[in-house]
């Protein structure tokens, strides 16, 4: 049996453990059956593996580079009532974890405490992804949490001036503050994931006519912080922008050759220089899109197959709408389903509908041709294998209960 060993990206690792397995080899016959037997195409029957869910598009920072701006601040948020009604019917059908992120800061929500421990009653697994300005409120009920649950704070930076530069925060929030209030979290549940995120800005990277203060040279001191204030690992990844024209989130906009060159020479030298700090008490990850920047393959992972596959395993739960991916959050043509999308069995059945739908007629190749995908080498891997003539009862089982997508 193999190991899953790259816990964070591994997707298709991770649809091959016990608990995904079957149905991962349902969805691929399910596919096969499609190209042949018009009728199966509405039969999907089980609920996504992971979600992200959004509490509410209310957020307390202004980052300039924050994907979903134009969604934040918008007055809305789900219901406890719709938080659990959705998450108990999802659950009846399988779902494993959710992952709270996105759209606004979950922290914010009324009931956000209430709601962590519905979710947890429900033995799934969860990851809150939070600006770290209201770590008290994660405090309040980080023993609910378990081994397999994390927590990640956005910090992108390691000093005072360019974390404020980068977060524009409404009140008086300082880093050193979420660093202290992250070590009080963690020595209150020390088994639970503490992750330090940090999305690299490099110098000339501007959105919506704002040029954003490089960060890179930050690099290496955030891991010595992140080791100094008991955090499990940092994350890093690329800074993504939004193409006003598509909506669509995109890698290295408009950067010329050499340029990029010397981006990814200095990004591969600050982190080697992090390595040293890194030692035993920190891991440092790179997300899946930074790994292929830097080995200079963002045309290979901006080029998707025609179907999207992982459509199928992880949705999107906003109070803007139910969407089949986190790149296109907001976006009509992504919509698979409104809020209400999976709060009762009939509703479920009309999403399932909506989304084997958008897995067959919703053109990746083409929508998706800029985004520096997580899930390309994933969605490759299940389109060759679909189109292939292996059996899917050959499919290598993975140690592992790791559901996070």
């Amino acid at each position: 049996m193999e190991k899953l060993k790259e816990r964070e990206h591994d997707f298709s690792s991770k649809l091959r453990q016990d608990a995904t397995l079957q149905r991962l080899k349902d969805y691929i016959q399910w596919q096969r059956n499609c190209n042949v037997n018009a009728p199966d195409r509405e039969r999907l029957i089980f609920s996504p593996i992971s979600i992200n869910l959004d509490l509410t598009s209310a957020c307390n920072f202004s980052c300039p580079f924050c994907v979903d701006s134009k969604l934040i601040n918008a007055g809305k948020s789900l219901t406890l009532e719709e938080v659990k009604k959705t998450i108990h019917t999802l659950h009846s059908h399988g779902l494993l974890s959710v992952i709270l992120i996105g759209g606004g800061e979950p922290t914010l929500h009324k009931d956000f405490g209430e709601i962590i421990r519905y979710i947890k009653s429900k033995r799934l697994q969860i990851g809150i992804v939070t600006n770290g300005s209201r770590l008290e409120k994660i405090e309040a009920v980080v023993e609910e949490l378990r081994e397999k649950d994390w927590i990640r704070i956005s910090i992108d930076a390691a000093g005072e001036g360019v974390f404020k530069d980068l977060h524009l925060p409404k009140t008086q929030m300082t880093l050193s503050r979420i660093l202290e209030k992250a070590k009080k979290v963690k020595k209150k549940n020390p088994v639970v994931s503490l992750g330090y995120s940090f999305v690299i800005v490099w110098e000339g990277v501007e959105i919506n006519g704002k040029r954003l203060h490089p960060n890179m040279d930050e690099i290496a001191r955030s891991v010595e912080l992140a080791r100094e204030f008991s955090f499990d690992y940092i994350s890093f990844k690329p800074c993504l922008v939004r193409l006003n024209e598509s909506q669509r989130e995109t890698l290295l906009k408009n950067v010329e050759k050499t340029k990029e060159e010397e981006i990814i020479d200095k990004i591969k030298m600050h982190l080697q220089e992090a390595k040293r700090f890194a030692v035993d008490q920190v891991k440092i990850l790179e997300s899946s899109n930074l790994k292929a920047m830097l080995n200079q393959e963002t045309d290979r992972i901006k080029r998707q197959p025609k179907r999207c596959h992982m459509q199928f395993f992880r949705t999107v739960v906003t109070p803007f709408g139910i969407f089949h991916c986190p790149a296109f959050r907001g976006v009509e043509e992504a919509r698979i389903g409104d809020p209400d999308g999976y709060l009762s069995e009939r509703k479920f059945k009309e999403s399932l509908k909506s989304t084997a739908k958008s897995i067959l007629t919703f053109d990746a190749e083409e929508e998706c041709r800029d985004v520096g995908c997580f899930y390309n080498r994933t969605n490759w891997w299940l389109e060759e294998f679909i189109h292939s003539k292996e059996d899917i009862h050959e499919l290598e089982k993975v140690e592992n209960d790791n559901f996070f997508l």
